[in-house]
Formats: C-alpha cells, structure tokens, sequence
C-alpha cells in the first residue's frame, strides 16, 4: 500500500475517526432505507411518465442504484479499518500509517463518475476512480440530495393536487347535472360552454398531474445546501411550492357558475310570482288611466280649458312581452326568461308610473279649483271674523268669486283673479287703522284697525295666495280660452254658456 501523502494519525485520532465515520456511515443507511421507503420514489418507478418528469427522473432515478453501491464501498473502507485497528491494543508506527491511508488518503476504490456528482451524470468518466472516505461521503451526500428533491417534489404535487382535483370534478359533475334541469347545455347557452370547457380543463390537469408532477412544482430561487444529508432523512420537507393556479383558477370559475346557476333555480321558484306581481302592476297601471280617462271627460265639462293632456292607451307590446314569458316559463327556459323578466318588472313599475303621472296632469284643473274654493271658504271666515262681510265691496267681490268657482265650466284665470280681488277688499287702505295687519295666511286675524269701514279694492294685481294660485294657473296653462267673468247669474241660470254646478 503507497505510503499517506499526508501526516500520520496518533492513536487517539484514530480511534476519534473511526468512530465519526461509523456513526455517518449509520446515518446515510438510514436516510438510504428511508428514501427506498418513500412513497413518492415507489410512484415514479410504477407511473406512466411524460415532459418535465421524465427528462429528469430518467437521469436522476440512476441515482439511488449508485448510492448503494457508493455506500458499499464506503462500508468496505471502514471494515477494512476498523480491521487493521482491532490487530493490536496499541498499534505502532506501521499500523498507524496504515490507519491514515486508509481514513484520510485516497484509498477507496469507486465506479467513475463526475467528481461533484450528479450535475454531469450521462458525461463521459474514467471506469474506476480513487477518492478519499470524506469524498466519498460528499458524493454520496450531493446523490442523495439530488434524488430526494425530485422524490419530494413529485410526491408534494400528487398529494396536493389529485384529491382535490377529483372533489372538484365531483362537484363539476353536480353542476351539470343542475345545469341540465334548468335546460343550460353546450351550445344553446353560455353557461354550458364554460362547464364543458371547465370539464377538459380538470381532466387535462389531472392528466398531468399524474403524469408530469414536476411540470407543477415551483422550487425554491435558493437552491438546498449540498454536501448533507438533510435533517430528518428522506421526509424532509421539499424546497419549494405546488403550482395550484390553474386549479384554483378552475374552483373560481365553477363557483361563478354554480352561483349563476343558483339563481336560475330561484328564478324556477319565484317566477310564478314575478310573473303575477308584473300582472297587477298592469293592473293598477290600466285602473289608473281609466281613472285618468273618466277625469279627463270630468274636467273637460267642468272646466273652460283647452289644453287637457291626452291620456295614454295600454301597453300592448308589455303584454305581448308577458305572454312570450308566460311560454318560456312553460317550456323550462330559464335562462332565456331571467332577463326577460327582470326588464318586465321594470317595465311594468315605469307603466304604472306613467299611468299615475297622466292621472295628476289630467285633475290638475281640478285641483287648482278645489284650492281656489278652500282659499275663498277662509277668506270668507276672515271677513266675518274682521265683521266686514256685509260690506258691499267684500259681498259684492265674494258673490262674484264664488259664482266662478262653482259655475261650469268653470273658468280658472278668471276665478283666480276674482278670489284675489276679494282678499284685497279685506285689506285697510293705506293709512287707515289697521294698516299693515297680517295677511290671510298669517297671523293676527281679528286685531285692531278692522273696525268694518274702508275696505276697498287694493289694486289691480292679485297678492298673497290668489297671487301663488294665479302663477300656477299660468304656468301649467289651464283656464286658458275660458269665458269672461260677467255679471251674477241667476241660481240654476246659465249665463255666457255656464251653469251652477260642482
């Protein structure tokens, strides 16, 4: 045996290397019968690989063959030293030269191969190489690491993902089935589009994830420290993460499905009564504008106006509308009918809004009079609590705005002119005792200075709320064309083409 290129080991040196490399020695069987155990190891021997996958286990399933062959040689050198140690109590200077060969020089004899390993694996190498105990354990280390981390690997990615995948297309297949009774289905709708597109997504992603889990495996930027065997053997942990995106992606899309679906099914339980609420709106609409009609004719004869607003027919095309949602209720076509249904609600909502709002155009006249009436009724009550109402002024201008009102037609400018006209008598003449008391709709009736005497017209413009009744008669343009305001008639006389009446 060549001589130790380097120093000569003492007795206790010795004996303290022997014993560091029994106990690694212990601790790579142990990783190594640990690592032939693990399930990901026995999946890559029996499964049907393909891309990514096969590339690299093809080289790196090489890998545990030669670690046990490794450890066989590394097991031979330490026998062969522990031999040449247990020949004496106290070996001498031969025995401990011999010694550090054998721990410390190039003594153990290995297939060839890449001095660091497995990045070169498949390189060309010299049949048989020398290396050193510590060599070859750093060797034996960078293997095992190498071969771990794509066991690891792969068996993350299939207990991560198969199970989940196959709940989830568990949970495809329900919503199909939903989807069926609701009569969504591939090609008439949407939705069943984007089930049977969910549906090659999942069996394609299952596909791969039992055929290429490395195609799903994202490592870590920082790769693991070579040159030990990891704590805690062949289970340690991988360094890295499972690529679910395109899982999750999938769960997102059949939870927005499913929702939308959902609501199709309350709409198969609610739209009896949707279809029923749409109805009585119609309803009410219709109800309304007869209402509005039977006013219109009521106006019309009751007040010398020209500009009655026309009221609106039914909407006919809303009820064609109502009858094709009636039949797709009929025939199960949910999907079609949602939309449908939401427009008709609000289309029925906007009917009966429109049919209100033609009823409050059309009795606007007859608001404005029965305002005039109720300002003339207080207006009265104020001259008698001023004891002014037998004064001719106040008799004569109070005959003349009540024949107006309740004369028909009944013309509104005029009226409105006369009701003004009798508030004026009500007010003192400027400088005269009680100059200045509130008006009607104020405070102060019946105070001082409203002695009965005095009370003539106060001008030629219509104040207070005559004045507000006059403004709104002119703005919305009623009364107007009506029939001058002439003398008194008679009771139960026509006079200038009206009669007393309501």
């Amino acid at each position: 045996m060549a001589a130790s290129a380097g120093p000569v080991l003492s007795r206790e040196e010795v004996d303290r290397a022997l014993a560091r490399l029994g106990a690694e020695r212990d601790a790579v069987e142990s990783a190594l019968l640990s690592l032939q155990d693990h399930p990901g190891l026995r999946l890559l021997d029996g499964a049907g690989l393909t891309g990514r996958t096969l590339e690299r286990w093809s080289v790196v399933g090489q890998g545990l063959p030669l670690l046990w062959a490794l450890f066989d040689r590394y097991s031979e050198a330490l026998a062969s030293a522990r031999a040449v140690r247990a020949r004496k109590a106290k070996p001498g200077g031969p025995e401990l030269a011999e010694l550090s060969e054998l721990l410390t020089g190039d003594a153990v004899t290995v297939p060839g191969g890449a001095p660091d390993g497995p990045q070169r694996l498949g390189a060309p190498a010299r049949l048989v190489e020398r290396v050193s105990l510590e060599e070859l354990m750093e060797r034996m280390n960078s293997w095992y690491a190498t071969v771990l981390e794509v066991v690891s690997a792969a068996d993350a990615v299939w207990t991560a993902l198969p199970a989940r995948i196959d709940l989830l297309i568990a949970e495809l297949r329900r919503v199909q089935t939903l989807a069926a009774s609701l009569g969504v289905r591939s090609g008439t709708h949407p939705l069943g589009d984007d089930l049977e597109a969910l549906d090659a997504d999942l069996e394609g992603l299952r596909t791969e994830v039992r055929a290429d889990p490395l195609a799903l495996w994202r490592p870590a930027r920082v790769p693991a420290q070579r040159g030990t065997v990891p704590d805690g053997g062949a289970s340690a942990l991988p360094s890295g993460v499972v690529d679910t995106e395109r899982f999750d992606r999938a769960g997102r899309a059949l939870d927005g499905v499913r929702q939308e679906l959902e609501n199709l099914l309350r709409l198969r339980d609610d739209a009896e009564e949707r279809l029923q609420g749409v109805g009585d709106l119609l309803q009410r609409a219709d109800a309304t504008l007869a209402e509005a009609r039977r006013a219109r004719g009521e106006v019309l004869a009751k007040i010398a106006a020209t500009e009655v607003p026309a009221v609106p027919g039914p909407a006919s095309a809303l009820r064609e509308r109502i009858v094709l949602a009636l039949d797709l209720r009929q025939n199960g076509q949910w999907y079609r009918l949602a939309p449908l249904l939401d427009a008709l609600e609000d289309a029925a909502a906007k009917e009966l809004a429109r049919a209100r709002q033609s009823l409050t155009e059309v009795t606007q006249p007859l608001a404005v009079r029965a305002e005039l009436r109720g300002r003339l009724d207080a207006y009265k009550a104020m001259a008698a609590r001023l004891r002014v109402s037998e004064d001719p002024v106040v008799l004569e201008r109070y005959e003349k705005a009540r024949w107006l009102l309740w004369s028909a037609p009944c013309d509104l400018r005029a009226a409105a002119g006369a009701v003004a006209r009798f508030q004026q008598a009500l007010r003192p003449a400027p400088g005269e005792p009680g100059a200045g008391a509130a008006e009607p709709d104020g405070t102060g009736y019946g105070g001082t200075g409203y002695g009965g005497a005095g009370y003539g017209g106060a001008g030629p413009s219509a104040a207070g709320y005559g004045g507000a009744v006059q403004d709104r008669i002119e703005r919305d343009g009623i009364g107007r064309g009506g029939a001058a305001a002439g003398g008194e008639p008679a009771d139960g006389q026509a006079v200038d083409g009206r009669v007393q009446g309501g």
